[in-house]
C-alpha cells in the first residue's frame, strides 16, 4: 500500500531510491546513504537474524528508525515498559518461553472472559487468535504451541474493536499527521482500514504520551504508529506502538507522505 507512492514521491524529489529485501545476500546496503525500514514483515520468522542485519547495516550506513528503537520494539514486551512509564496500555500478561502457566489460570487471575493470545514477536496478526472460557482446550493448546518457540502475550479481548474500532495514529517526523480506523483482525484475516478519520483529543494525548515514553536517548523517530483501542469505560489504551515496519497509510494522507519525504531529504543532507 505504501511502497508505490513512497517510491514515486522520493524519486520525484530527486532522490535515488530502491526497494531491497533485508534478507537478500545480494542486496547492496553499503552504498546507501540512508536505509529506511518499511515492509520487513517476515522478520518474526527469524528475529535474531533480522536484528543482526540491523547491526551490520547500521555499522555501514544510517538506519531509520534507529537500531536501539528497533531492538526495543520487535518484542511486544515493550508494552510492559510503557505501562511502567505510566502509559495506559491494554492489560497484558507475558508468558515466557517454556513457561507452563495454564491459560485458565491467567484468565481467572485477571477475571478475563475472552482473551487474545499472540506471539510476543509478531507482525500482521501472525498466530493471533481469540478464545473464551468455553474454548479453553483450544486456547491452552495454542498458548502451549506458541510458548514452545517464544514468549507469548495474553490480553483481554476489548469489544470496542467491533464498533468504534481500533484507531491507528500515524506520526511522521515528530508530528501526528493522520489516523485510520482498523477492523478487527486475527490469523488469516485481511487488513481492512478506513479513509482518514479525526483524531479524538484523548487519543491524541495518549499517542503523545506513548511516544514521549520512548525517550530522546533512543534516537529520533522518522515514523511511528500508535494503535489504540477503547476499554469498557471508554478510555483509550495503547494496543501496539509500531516503530519497525508499520503501514503508514500514505494513500489516505498525501500531506503525511510529503512530510516523510522532506524528513528523508533533511536526514540525507545532514
Amino acid at each position: 500500500m505504501d511502497t508505490p507512492p513512497l517510491l514515486s514521491a522520493l524519486r520525484a524529489a530527486g532522490l535515488s531510491a530502491d526497494v531491497l529485501a533485508w534478507d537478500d545476500p545480494r542486496a547492496d546496503f553499503v552504498s546507501a546513504r540512508l536505509v529506511l525500514l518499511r515492509a520487513t514483515w517476515n522478520y518474526p520468522e527469524r528475529p535474531a537474524d533480522f536484528l543482526a542485519w540491523i547491526e551490520r547495516t547500521a555499522a555501514r550506513s544510517r538506519v531509520l528508525n534507529p537500531p536501539a528503537v528497533v531492538r526495543w520494539n520487535v518484542h511486544k514486551g515493550y508494552l510492559l515498559d510503557l505501562a511502567a512509564r505510566g502509559v495506559p496500555i491494554v492489560p497484558t500478561h507475558l508468558v515466557r518461553r517454556g513457561e507452563a502457566t495454564p491459560l485458565a489460570e491467567v484468565m481467572g487471575a485477571q477475571d478475563w472472559t475472552q482473551v487474545v493470545v499472540k506471539p510476543a514477536v509478531s507482525a500482521g496478526s501472525r498466530h493471533t487468535e481469540r478464545f473464551d472460557r468455553t474454548d479453553l482446550h483450544r486456547g491452552e493448546a495454542h498458548l502451549r504451541a506458541l510458548a514452545r518457540d517464544g514468549d507469548v502475550l495474553v490480553q483481554p479481548y476489548l469489544t470496542a474493536v467491533e464498533d468504534y474500532g481500533e484507531r491507528s495514529l500515524v506520526c511522521i517526523d515528530g508530528e501526528l499527521t493522520h489516523a485510520v480506523r482498523k477492523s478487527r483482525r486475527f490469523l488469516g484475516d485481511p487488513e481492512s482500514v478506513s479513509e482518514a478519520v479525526p483524531i479524538a483529543p484523548d487519543e491524541l494525548e495518549l499517542a503523545r504520551a506513548a511516544l514521549a515514553a520512548i525517550g530522546p536517548a533512543d534516537g529520533p523517530l522518522l515514523y511511528a504508529r500508535v494503535d489504540t483501542i477503547r476499554d469498557a469505560g471508554g478510555r483509550p489504551r495503547v494496543m501496539e506502538l509500531e516503530l519497525v515496519e508499520p503501514s503508514l497509510f500514505f494513500p489516505r494522507a498525501p500531506a503525511a507522505l510529503d512530510r516523510y519525504v522532506r524528513a528523508v531529504r533533511r536526514q540525507i543532507e545532514r
